[in-house]
């Protein structure tokens, strides 16, 4: 069976994390059976980076490279009657989310004060002393160093609020009425949308982007009919 390391659920959610989540969420979508292993120890895991999963012997790190794996060894229930142009805009908007919306996120979790406070308690809580008291001072500076790396952390916040609010009007006017992000039936691009609206629009850290969610009302409609979906 499939084992899937990840963190601990937290906000309500079924993962604080975007990309453990869309991988819990493909799991689901596409029948694969599987067993969570919610310890969250990045140190353990093979790039510092969760989600990985052991199949049979085999790691596997990175969301996106892990559901290549299980379509290659499992079958591609999901995609596999997309288009190729229906699979080059499930791309465009899963780098969308993941290359730059994710980054808008991190920064109104991880700076403000307020909401660091509640970030920390999602991520860091399970760990045991001393590692709780040191791992998130050592992995907030982190990742605020990777935000003025990749370009987003060297705008103002105000800038950054209107980057991640266009992203997310983008998402919901593709949307549209539809069901699912391509139509009638969910692909593994919802389980990416699905990851990445319900941390914003869900997750309890009051933030612009949040605010601007909730403006939308089909993200938040959308989103329930995923979680009622895959069962998380």
């Amino acid at each position: 069976m499939i084992r899937l390391h990840q963190f601990a659920p937290a906000f309500g959610l079924p993962n604080a994390s975007p990309f453990c989540m869309k991988l819990e969420v493909y799991l689901r979508l596409a029948g694969l059976p599987y067993e969570a292993v919610n310890i969250g120890d990045v140190l353990k895991a093979p790039k510092r980076k969760l989600p990985y999963i052991e199949d049979d012997g085999k790691i596997v790190a990175d969301s996106g490279l892990i559901i290549d794996y299980l379509k290659s060894r499992y079958g591609d229930p999901l995609d596999g009657a997309l288009s190729n142009e229906e699979k080059a805009v499930a791309l465009a908007f899963q780098r969308l989310m993941e290359e730059h919306l994710y980054w808008a996120a991190v920064h109104t979790r991880w700076v403000p004060d307020a909401a660091w406070r509640a970030t920390r308690e999602a991520f860091f809580s399970s760990y045991p002393a001393p590692l709780r008291w040191i791992l998130p001072y050592v992995g907030r500076r982190g990742l605020l160093a990777q935000l003025q790396g990749h370009g987003m952390g060297r705008h103002s916040a105000q800038e950054i609020h209107a980057m991640g609010c266009r992203d997310i009007s983008a998402i919901a006017d593709f949307l549209g009425d539809k069901p699912f992000m391509l139509g009638a039936q969910p692909t593994s691009l919802d389980a990416t949308t699905y990851a990445f609206v319900a941390n914003i629009l869900w997750a309890p850290i009051d933030s612009p982007l949040r605010e601007h969610a909730r403006a939308l009302p089909p993200l938040d409609a959308y989103c329930r009919r995923m979680k009622e979906r895959c069962g998380i």
